[in-house]
């Protein structure tokens, strides 16, 4: 540092001091501290023990610890860092060193103290702090008035409206284009009435079709769509008795016996056989189609009209068999589900195939487990016939029939969903979960709150200044702070204990660690700890710890002698830094 002042910045003298000494030598003065006495100075980085002897500091017997203020600010930080890993970044040093300064405090007895807090009494409610982080509330969704909902009702109602008359019109528009393409159809069946047998197929080369019976054919498939179109259900006896006739025309040699037909034609009538059947089922599951189309729009009108007469006994029925359907789907789920155990006896509350199965299923499974030793002398030959496989067959029909129903079940359950999110905003479909995912790993959000913006000091309060007593919590192998004064008393040069007793009576913290409440009565408590029983023990803090360091230095350079105590830059040219490191202040104020 003498280097640094002199040959960079210049500066004419030097005088280098301790604070520890010249806050006590400031205290002195005003009757805070007796001339015979012990300096404690808790700082930044480490901490002192100074004893004074007629006035004088007796640096020989001074102890030194490397803890301070910087770790207990450094522990803070960590310790509520675990504790709000969300908030990191909000704890700073500066904050932290804040929240030391205006919280913290010393326990008069540290375990007793931590267990209030374990207990959780009233006491440590009362001395937990709260440092509230800037919070926003999120707005609140007021629920909509009686106005707000009939005018949405009145929107959705003009909106369905606007859409059932465009797809009516849409509707009237296929009906007047069906019934065209019909009646030019018909129109072209009568022209070629009168047209010969040979003239038929030039007759046919200018309109696209190349027969009769193809024309009929596109004639009933747009007879079928008309009446779909129109919402008719059923089909008329003499479109019927039409459709059979051009069947019949169609395939000619169905209803011939085989004895009057060649092979040629043999073959050929078990093709037109095999074509009559195919497109009769296709005609039979397209009608079924369209009547369960049909049922489903009536079905869906209804609704309707139920919705309109009374919309909120509708939503109820609906949610309620929303609930009645999915209870039933996660039921089923369940029963086909094992669990971890082949037994039934899972611990995940499921029902193993054993204890859903009925009678007639598990007489089925006991057949089919013994089948293999039914046959004598314990050999197992299952399977070497076909008949055996049958009692898979057997046992597969109950679970297809389930897998349909469930089938059913699910699709019936998603038509209800979607209706309900069409006719109730606040509805909220059921998250499906798979059969081995439990309910922990369902993620859940909730809302923030302003308790999640908030950073509570608890036994943080006085765990931290706690290791200027403990320093080995943090890593340091040293004596605390009551210690260091039987440390510093026995390094004096001579054993008095009248001596002893006049420093033990006037110690004087200072520092910045000393405006930490329940400092002093600690620091007495457990210097009588090591001291022997009546020796007079009085602890006292300077009038300001952290300035009064400064005003003895300036009341010290103030004075005649101050010039005679430095050492100057010509000193340093001249005798060199050894010198200096055997230069001692003489402390006269």
């Amino acid at each position: 540092m003498a280097e640094l002042l002199f040959e960079t910045y210049g500066v004419p003298s030097v005088a280098f001091g301790v604070d520890a000494a010249f806050s006590y030598k400031y205290n002195q003065q005003y009757g805070i501290c007796n001339k015979d006495g012990l300096a404690i100075c808790p700082g930044f980085s480490t901490t002192h023990v100074i004893p004074f002897v007629e006035g004088e500091p007796v640096y020989r017997g001074s102890c030194r610890t490397n803890i301070g203020g910087y770790h207990i600010t450094d522990y803070l930080k960590q310790l509520l860092s675990l504790k709000h890993p969300q908030h990191m970044t909000k704890l700073t040093w500066e904050k932290v060193e804040d929240l030391k300064m205006e919280h913290c405090y010393i326990a008069p007895d540290y375990f007793s103290e931590a267990q209030l807090f374990q207990k959780g009494t009233k006491e440590a409610e009362h001395k937990t702090r709260c440092w509230q982080l800037p919070w926003v509330p999120p707005p609140t969704e007021e629920p909509p008035s009686e106005e707000e909902i009939a005018r949405k009702a009145a929107i959705k109602e003009r909106q369905g409206q606007r859409l059932r008359e465009m797809a009516e019109a849409k509707r009237s528009s296929r009906i007047n284009e069906l019934e065209n393409q019909i009646h030019g159809l018909e129109f072209l069946l009568q022209q070629l009435e009168q047209v010969e047998e040979n003239d038929i197929a030039a007759f046919l080369s200018d309109t696209g079709y190349v027969s009769r019976q193809e024309i009929e054919s596109t004639l009933v498939k747009l007879t079928q769509s008309l009446r779909k179109a129109k919402g008719e259900r059923k089909v008329e006896q003499a479109e019927l008795e039409k459709t059979d006739a051009s069947m019949n025309e169609k395939y000619p040699l169905i209803h011939i016996p085989d004895n009057m037909l060649s092979l040629e034609q043999l073959k050929e009538k078990r093709r037109q056989i095999f074509l009559k059947t195919t497109t009769e089922g296709r005609q039979r599951a397209k009608q079924k189609r369209v009547e369960e189309e049909l049922e489903q729009e009536k079905k869906n009108q209804e609704e309707e009209e139920r919705r309109l007469e009374n919309p909120e006994l509708y939503v109820e029925q609906m949610r309620a068999k929303y609930k009645e359907l999915s209870e039933k789907i996660d039921q089923r789920k369940r029963l086909k589900t094992n669990g971890n155990h082949t037994n039934g006896n899972n611990t995940s509350g499921g029902v193993g195939r054993g204890e859903r199965l009925n009678a007639a299923q598990r007489e089925r499974m006991r057949l089919l487990t013994t089948a293999a030793f039914d046959r004598g002398k314990g050999e197992d030959t299952f399977g070497a016939k076909d008949e055996d496989w049958q009692l898979y067959k057997l046992m597969s029909r109950d679970n297809d029939d389930d897998d349909e129903e469930m089938d059913e079940n699910e699709a019936e359950l998603a038509r209800i969903s979607a209706r309900l999110q069409e006719v109730d905003p606040t509805f909220v479909p059921k998250q499906e979960s798979g059969p081995t995912q439990s309910a922990a790993e369902i993620p859940r959000v909730r809302p923030l709150t302003k308790e999640d913006f908030q950073i509570v000091l608890g036994v943080e309060r006085f765990r931290c200044p706690e290791i200027l007593f403990r320093p080995n919590w943090v890593g340091i192998d040293q004596v605390g702070l009551d210690e260091m004064t039987g440390v510093s008393i026995r390094r004096l040069p001579t054993k008095d204990e009248d001596l002893e007793q006049r420093l033990t009576s006037s110690i004087l913290m200072t520092g910045g660690c000393c405006l930490f409440p329940g400092m002093s009565e600690r620091l007495e408590a457990g210097i009588r700890m090591i001291r022997p029983c009546g020796a007079p023990i009085k602890v006292v803090r300077a009038l300001d710890p952290v300035l009064d360091a400064w005003r003895g230095a300036s009341v010290y350079a103030t004075k005649l002698q101050f010039p005679q105590q430095t050492f100057s830059r010509m000193d340093y040219y001249e005798k060199g830094e050894n010198w200096l490191r055997r230069y001692q202040l003489q402390y006269t104020l």
